[in-house]
């Protein structure tokens, strides 16, 4: 079957294109409000569920490993049988999901619940590859741009919607709400998204997922409980090591085999590279952000640098956050089409970096904390809306869903790291305060200066991207698709 996506037709492009990234970019902020879903009842899981605090940590933990699972697998799936049939498969499990956890009053049932929310994390990065697919050239920057920054909103709106259903409702008020919102995605997903003609066909590498989950697990296991059990325990550092070891021995077997779940030929592009590799920087930089912010605004005022917020004014102060990465999302595209994605990348990790210099020098008033998130978060819509379009400008159609997936995953360890490394930080840079010890002020400008320092990492790996070749005339043997002509990159190349 040819690679090349199907284009609408002129009558079939008026209202259509506008219905498929509405509802895409809904069920990307309806996924991503399972970041932020448990904070408002955190510090109450023990209670809730009749656990120790160590063993509620799962609720989160396992959100982040079925998310770390899913998502390479769920985008080869896709590229396989088809992009919506897996973007529904996702919602349906995130509903699923959503409903268990609301049933429960133990532990068990309560992981078992966010872990299937987990594995609706595809649902991004699917929805990308759809709009590649799907839309007219014209249209694919700016869509992929929103779908990216729907990750944002989702995070940044759902705290204070939280806050509020769990303030005033009984707490699982909240999965039955994200029950709600899924089912709703699934149907306006079914009626207004049509399935890609475009799909690679073949075998699914079922040794390949494994052994892929083995070694994923192992290392995430490692980072984030690694501050629980100590960075030096056997445990950590044996989870470490099988980490080391499965992830060596699978990219030994899946250069072998002959339809690898990761094509790492391909994965191995200096494009394709240097892209997850920022990508990496990048999601560090952009979770420092939501470790130190709510905490300064939440910390007693007579700690003299605390603000003593509730959680809902928290949510409210976060929320503008989220809405300008969506507002950015059209000026990205539009850069990204003048001097080429890397540009855009570029351009947005500099922008994170001025925030996080700008929220070290302004942390003593509730505007500032407005204001620096804003400007870390518009960095971070220019520099997701770029990222999907130098993968997508690189690899061929069919291999899409896969690529996408698995630029997702490097932020998702991004973020992982960052959650370890400010854990780590803030236990270490601390203050008295009566009979507690806190985070002391040094420790969260710390923190904010090793956002701003990943963020110019980001940048200087982008730099070693390809930068823009002129594009063949189309139809010109070896002309690039319209994802890659964003990008700013010649034609895609053969595989391998």
């Amino acid at each position: 079957m040819s690679d090349a996506p199907a284009r609408p037709t002129a009558a079939e492009a008026l209202p259509r294109p506008n219905a498929i990234v509405a509802v895409l970019a809904f069920g990307g902020i309806v996924v991503s409000l399972m970041q932020t879903l448990v904070i408002p009842i955190v510090s109450e899981l023990p209670k809730l569920l009749h656990a120790s605090a160590s063993d509620a940590a799962w609720v989160i933990t396992a959100t982040l490993l079925a998310a770390a699972i899913a998502t390479p697998v769920m985008g080869r799936l896709g590229d396989m049988y088809g992009k919506r049939r897996m973007l529904l498969l996702s919602l349906v499990m995130l509903v699923a999901g959503s409903v268990v956890a609301a049933l429960s009053d133990s532990l068990a049932p309560m992981v078992v619940g966010r872990a299937l929310q987990g594995l609706a994390s595809g649902v991004i990065p699917l929805g990308i590859s759809i709009m590649r697919d799907e839309l007219p050239a014209e249209r694919l920057g700016s869509a992929t741009a929103m779908m990216s920054a729907s990750l944002g909103v989702g995070g940044a709106l759902g705290l204070p919607a939280a806050a509020v259903i769990a303030e005033n409702f009984d707490w699982h008020m909240l999965f039955w709400a994200s029950a709600v919102l899924g089912a709703v995605a699934a149907v306006l997903v079914l009626l207004l998204v049509p399935e890609s003609k475009v799909r690679s066909g073949g075998r699914f590498d079922a040794v390949g997922a494994l052994g892929m989950a083995a070694g994923l697990m192992c290392l995430l296991l490692a980072v984030s409980k690694g501050a629980d059990w100590g960075w030096g325990s056997g445990s950590t550092l044996g989870l470490f090591t099988a980490a080391v070891v499965i992830l060596l021995a699978w990219g030994a077997f899946e250069l072998r085999v002959q339809a690898p779940l990761v094509d790492l030929r391909t994965t191995a592009r200096r494009q394709v590279l240097m892209t997850n590799l920022s990508s990496i920087a990048i999601g560090f930089a952009m979770f420092s952000m939501s470790l130190v912010i709510p905490q300064l605004l939440q910390l007693p005022s007579q700690t003299g640098y605390g603000l003593g917020k509730s959680l809902l004014a928290t949510g409210l102060v976060m929320a503008p956050s989220g809405l300008v990465m969506m507002a950015v999302a059209p000026f990205s595209a539009a850069l990204s089409r003048a001097r080429g994605a890397k540009v855009t990348l570029m351009t947005g990790a500099l922008i994170v970096a001025a925030g996080y210099l700008l929220n070290i020098v302004l942390m003593d008033q509730v505007w500032h904390f407005v204001l620096a998130p804003c400007v870390i978060s518009a960095g971070i819509g220019f520099t997701y809306g770029a990222m999907p379009t130098l993968i997508m400008g690189a690899v061929p159609a069919s291999e899409t869903g896969a690529a996408n997936s698995l630029n997702t995953l490097m932020r998702s360890i991004g973020t992982s790291t960052a959650s370890a490394v400010a854990g780590v930080v803030l236990a270490h840079l601390t203050t008295r305060f009566g009979p507690y010890e806190l985070p002391s002020e040094n420790g969260f400008r710390t923190v904010l200066a090793l956002g701003a320092g990943a963020a110019l990492l980001g940048f200087v790996i982008a730099a070693f991207i390809p930068g823009r070749r002129t594009a063949p005339a189309p139809g010109a043997p070896g002309a690039a698709d319209p994802a890659a002509r964003v990008a700013g990159t010649g034609a895609v190349g053969p595989k391998g």
